[in-house]
C-alpha cells in the first residue's frame, strides 16, 4: 500500500532557499539524507505551495516520462505565490515559455525553432563556437596570469555563443546579461544592485525585455535574416503569428537559459578539475575523454535546480500516493547525486561510466531543446583551455549564486601560465 504521509519535512526547505544554493555541500548533504530516508517527501513552507520533494532519479526519471500525468504550468519555475499573484495584480502576464505550456501546444510551439537544434544543425555550429571560444581564451594573455575564470571567460563566451544564433549585436550583450541575471538571479544580493526588492528587480526586467524584443520583432520583421530572432518574430502556430505574450517568453527563454546554464556548467566544471589535478592532467594528455567528462560536470553541476509539475490524477510515486491536484518537485542535482545510479556520487570522475544517465537537461516532452548546443559549448571552452594552459589552478574560494531555480558557480579565481 502507498503511504500517505502528509507531515512536512524541513529539510526539504533547502530546495527552495535561496541562500542553501551558496553552499552546495551542505546542501547536498541535507538533500542526500533526504532522498535516502524519504526520497518523495512532503514539504510546507509559508507564502510557497506545498509540495513534494522528489529526490530520487526513480522518482525524477517517472515524474518527468509520465507527462500524461505530471503538466508543466505557468507556475512551473518553483518560487512564493506572492510573485505570481502580484504579477497579476501588476496586469503583466503569466510565463509562457516551453517550459510553462504543456501537451499539444508544446509541442506546436517547440517545432517553432525545433530545426536549429536538430544534431545536423547543432554540428554545423562547431565552426563558430571555436572561432567564439578562441576569441575569448585569447584574453588569458592580457588578462596576465590571473582572472575570474566565470566572469572573464564562461560568462561572455556562453552569451556570445547563444547571441550569435539569436541575431542580437554585440554591443547589446552586456544589456541582455543584466536582463538576465535580474530575471534569474533575483535572489543573489549581487544581483539587486541599487535595489532591495527583488520582485520589483523581476517584474522591471520583464518589461524591459518586453520593449528589447518588440523593437527586434519589428526589425527581423521588415528586414528577415539567416537568425533565430527572424524565425521567432515571423513564427507561426495553427496558422496564426505567435502571440504578443507567446514571442515575448519565446524570446526571453532563448535568450536567457541559452547562457547561463552554460556558463555555470563551465565553472563548475573547471572548478571541479582544479581540485582533482589528476584528471585535468588526464584530459590535457587525452583530449577524446572531453565527450565523458562533459557529462560528468553537466551531472554534477546540475544548474537547472528544479521544476514544479501538477499531478492531473491519483498516482503512486515510489510508494507514495500522489494525489490529484498535489504539487510536485523535481530535484535535478539531487537525482543527479542519487548512489543507487551513480556509484560514488559526491566523487567528480572524468571517466564516470554512467555518467551519461544524467537528469540535467530533463527528459521526455520537456527535454532540453538546446542541450547538444551546450555540451558542445562546455566541451569546446574545456578542451580549449586545457590546450593553451602550461599550469592552471584555483586562486582564492569558488562562490556560488545564492539563487534557488538556475545558480552556480559565479565566480571562479585562477592562477595560470600560458604555452
Amino acid at each position: 500500500m502507498p503511504t500517505e504521509a502528509r507531515t512536512s519535512d524541513q529539510r526539504g526547505l533547502v530546495l527552495i532557499t535561496p541562500e542553501a544554493f551558496a553552499d552546495m555541500d551542505h546542501w547536498h548533504s541535507t538533500i542526500g539524507e533526504l532522498r535516502r530516508e524519504a526520497p518523495v517527501a512532503w514539504v510546507e513552507a509559508d507564502g510557497w505551495p506545498s509540495f513534494w520533494a522528489v529526490t530520487s532519479h526513480e522518482g525524477v526519471f517517472e515524474v518527468s516520462r509520465r507527462s500524461d500525468v505530471f503538466f508543466n504550468t505557468e507556475r512551473s519555475a518553483p518560487g512564493p505565490d506572492f510573485n505570481y499573484d502580484m504579477m497579476a495584480a501588476m496586469g503583466i502576464d503569466p510565463p509562457r515559455t516551453l517550459v510553462h505550456i504543456h501537451g499539444d501546444i508544446h509541442q506546436k510551439y517547440r517545432n517553432v525553432t525545433n530545426d536549429w537544434f536538430k544534431p545536423a544543425a547543432v554540428r554545423g555550429l562547431q565552426e563558430s563556437i571555436d572561432t567564439i571560444a578562441d576569441e575569448y581564451l585569447d584574453r588569458l594573455v592580457e588578462l596576465g596570469g590571473t582572472c575570474d575564470f566565470a566572469t572573464d571567460i564562461a560568462v561572455p563566451f556562453t552569451i556570445r555563443v547563444i547571441m550569435g544564433i539569436f541575431g542580437v549585436p554585440r554591443e547589446d550583450e552586456a544589456f541582455m546579461l543584466e536582463l538576465t541575471q535580474g530575471l534569474f538571479g533575483a535572489g543573489d544580493p549581487e544581483y539587486l544592485g541599487d535595489l532591495t526588492d527583488p520582485f520589483e528587480l523581476v517584474t522591471g526586467t520583464i518589461r524591459r525585455f518586453e520593449t528589447y524584443f518588440d523593437e527586434l520583432t519589428e526589425a527581423r520583421r521588415a528586414r528577415p535574416t539567416n537568425d533565430l530572432a527572424t524565425v521567432i518574430a515571423n513564427g507561426m502556430v495553427d496558422g496564426k503569428p505567435l502571440g504578443e505574450i507567446e514571442r515575448l517568453w519565446y524570446y526571453i527563454i532563448v535568450a536567457t537559459a541559452g547562457h547561463d546554464t552554460t556558463s555555470f556548467s563551465a565553472s563548475g566544471g573547471l572548478e571541479q578539475l582544479l581540485r582533482h589535478p589528476d584528471q585535468l592532467r588526464a584530459l590535457q594528455e587525452d583530449p577524446s575523454l572531453i565527450v565523458n567528462a562533459t557529462e560528468e560536470i553537466i551531472r554534477w553541476t546540475s544548474p537547472v535546480r528544479s521544476f514544479f509539475r501538477w499531478a492531473q490524477e491519483d498516482f503512486e510515486l515510489c510508494g507514495v500516493k500522489i494525489s490529484k491536484g498535489d504539487v510536485v518537485l523535481t530535484s535535478y542535482p539531487a537525482a543527479n547525486r542519487d548512489e543507487t545510479v551513480f556509484p560514488n556520487p559526491d566523487e567528480f570522475d572524468i571517466r564516470r561510466p554512467e555518467a551519461n544517465k544524467l537528469l540535467s537537461f530533463g527528459l521526455g516532452m520537456h527535454y532540453c531543446l538546446g542541450s547538444q548546443v551546450a555540451r558542445r559549448e562546455v566541451q569546446t571552452l574545456v578542451r580549449k583551455l586545457l590546450e593553451r594552459v602550461d599550469t592552471i589552478e584555483l586562486n582564492g574560494r569558488a562562490e556560488w549564486t545564492a539563487t534557488h531555480f538556475v545558480s552556480g558557480v559565479k565566480h571562479l579565481p585562477i592562477r595560470y601560465t600560458l604555452k
